[in-house]
């Protein structure tokens, strides 16, 4: 099948178009590399099964091009990061709608099925035992920037609804909850990822806030599973579902971990919110997916612990630090 996803050559995308190759697809990626990197497609370029193209998703004849020539599109393209949403609020909101609505609006021009990726940044303040894909909404004021992108993706999930619903579109929409693994930047301020670096060279691991807040984390290969399974199923189009892993932990028993399987000398430190972000940050205590509809579904559920992330991660950052410093 020929197949085009959109930041491809994210974190994510990456990953997915490892597996759809080896599944025996044809892969174009469109990816402006604003938070992408082509040496995370280093083992596809040049090949026969893998064309690249450096472009956005804001540029539609070019987009529209790509989606005439394909049978099936990946939505990952998107602003992500913390830091990168609170300091370019515009990017975040003009990418993730505008982009989003170009998308939508080829493929239903060419009929052909797309799989739009969500976040759990939706449910905003929500911090209920168990998020299900119909629980409700609750945010802060729309001036407060870093819920943009909560609200970018949730408009993201009622366009491609409504092209569902209105124009019978093929739509999938999945919703990421904390994804981590190989090729994850801590730049963007992705938590784990600057965790295990800063514990394998000894440095102090910085927690924003009391560190009490808990998250749940699933690593990419699992994700990847995931999204394969949901995107060639039949009983998953027109439908919204949580992609995670539901194992919670606090950030302060992250970081400890952390220090605990790299055998760190690394202290933690605490920044304020504040201090980090600028006044009026808001951040979620809690973030827990119920999966219970993907594993009915397609019978997905994760395979690989917080420990099998946490090696993976360090695998990749030693490395990285031994080519950086071959002495």
């Amino acid at each position: 099948m020929q197949i085009l996803i959109t930041g491809g050559a994210g974190f994510i995308g990456s990953h997915l178009t490892d597996r759809l190759v080896a599944d025996g697809h044809q892969i174009t990626i469109l990816d402006n590399l604003a938070t992408g990197r082509k040496e995370n497609l280093s083992a596809h370029l040049g090949g026969a099964n893998v064309t690249f193209i450096e472009g956005s998703i804001l540029d539609l004849p070019l987009l529209d091009s790509l989606i005439k020539e394909t049978e099936y599109v990946f939505h990952l393209a998107a602003a992500v990061g913390v830091f990168n949403i609170v300091n370019h609020p515009l990017d975040s909101l003009m990418t993730n709608i505008r982009g989003t609505e170009n998308v939508l609006e080829s493929a239903h021009k060419y009929s052909k099925p797309v799989f739009v990726t969500s976040s759990s940044e939706v449910y905003g303040k929500n911090d209920s035992d168990s998020l299900k894909e119909s629980d409700d909404r609750i945010l802060g004021a729309p001036v407060t920037l870093r819920w943009s992108y909560s609200e970018a993706k949730a408009i993201d999930e009622s366009l491609a609804y409504a092209y569902f619903v209105e124009k019978q579109l093929e739509t999938r929409i999945v919703r990421f909850f904390n994804t981590v693994g190989p090729r994850q930047l801590g730049a963007y301020g992705m938590v784990v990822p600057r965790f295990v670096k800063s514990a394998l060279t000894d440095s102090p691991i910085t927690i924003y806030g009391d560190g009490n807040q808990t998250r749940c984390f699933a690593h990419v290969y699992d994700v990847i599973d995931a999204m394969v399974s949901i995107a060639f199923a039949e009983n998953t189009i027109g439908k919204v579902v949580n992609i995670g892993n539901n194992f919670e932990i606090s950030i302060n028993r992250l970081a400890q971990k952390i220090i605990d399987d790299t055998q760190s000398r690394s202290k933690i430190v605490y920044v304020s919110y504040q201090e980090a972000y600028g006044d009026g940050f808001e951040d979620m205590e809690r973030r827990v997916p119920n999966i219970d509809l993907i594993q009915h579904l397609v019978g997905w559920k994760p395979q690989r612990d917080l420990s099998e992330i946490i090696s993976d991660i360090s695998a990749e950052i030693k490395e990285s630090l031994e080519r950086s410093d071959p002495a």
